[in-house]
């Protein structure tokens, strides 16, 4: 029992680690160690040297994270292609491909896996369960595909409320467009003021449009690949009207109207969507907890009485 108490502390331990590793980004923060780095060395005067750059690394970067790296690009060698291109699509709709890949999520899937099978069964040997030992090692396992599920299930969340803070924001970034437009900007220059003005999902994805523009890409590129990895309708169509306007020469600035306009539109029947849901979702808890709790409150002095009345006699 000791020894399988141990075992759950090391994995979880590890579990931790790897999740806290694989939610930084690796890319912005070695170039900047690097470059803290090379700056304290220029100003020493001294000579660089590569391996005293390398050992003057944290533990993590020099070690655990290559062994995380590693562990999950030996378990992408036996994922299907359509498993991996599955999550790196999820990937680039929750905003987060840049810090994490494919490898990561499914050594995560695999250690939640490990984790909430062995406690649940862990649970079972030390607890008071009469139940036989074909059972525990059932739920153990149904248990352990939840915790296989559950990476999924938080990039699927993150993606929703991804979209749902760029349908919020969409409109109004719109009409800031238009005015810039109107005002004589390029449209370039008016993504660049959205995404200088806000800081949102829809601000990073405006940004990541002007430096792929600013590196070589064609804009009707960028900005399909931007529709892409935001994946929600209102992008598309916007996208979609910008670079028609640009091939057919129609007014920039009348198209982001109309289109500001539509996507205001879209937001308020939305809203009204939402509003109307509401009672029916509000059935559920109402239901479950707040009319029991009414039902007791008010009947309960009612069927004291009785008990103690001569009703209550008749019964026993």
């Amino acid at each position: 029992m000791t020894g399988i108490l141990i075992a759950v502390g090391i994995v979880a331990l590890i579990a931790g680690l790897l999740v806290f590793i694989g939610l930084r980004n690796p890319a912005t923060i070695d170039e900047r160690a690097l470059l803290s780095r090379l700056d304290e060395l220029s100003q020493s005067g001294e000579d660089f040297d590569l391996e005293k750059i390398e050992l003057s690394q944290p533990f993590t970067e020099r070690v655990i994270f290559p062994i995380a790296r590693g562990l999950g690009n030996f378990a992408v060698r036996f994922t299907p292609q359509n498993a991996l291109l599955s999550i790196e699509k999820k990937l680039d709709l929750a905003g987060v491909s840049s810090k994490l890949d494919p490898s990561m999520i499914l050594l995560a899937q695999f250690i939640f896996l490990g984790v909430f099978s062995g406690g649940v069964f862990l649970i079972f040997m030390i607890g008071s369960f009469r139940m036989p030992l074909g059972q525990r090692i059932l739920l153990s396992l149904v248990f352990g595909l939840l915790g296989f599920a559950f990476p999924s299930l938080m990039l699927t969340s993150k993606i929703n409320r991804r979209q749902k803070d760029i349908r919020r924001a969409l409109p109004d970034a719109l009409d800031l467009l238009t005015i810039c437009v109107e005002a004589g900007l390029g449209f370039d220059a008016a993504m660049q003021k959205v995404a200088q003005k806000w800081q949102s999902e829809l601000s990073l994805a405006f940004g990541v449009v002007i430096k792929e523009i600013q590196l070589g890409k064609l804009r009707k590129e960028a900005l399909r690949d931007m529709a892409t990895r935001v994946g929600i309708p209102e992008m598309t169509s916007f996208t979609a009207a910008v670079i028609q306007s640009e091939m057919l020469g129609v007014s920039l600035a009348k198209v982001l109207r109309i289109q500001s306009d539509q996507m205001r539109v879209k937001r308020r029947q939305r809203a009204e969507e939402e509003a109307r849901k509401a009672p029916i979702k509000m059935l559920v808890p109402m239901g479950l907890l707040i009319f029991p709790s009414l039902m007791i409150v008010l009947l309960t002095p009612a069927a004291l009485k009785l008990f103690h009345s001569a009703l209550g006699d008749m019964f026993g």
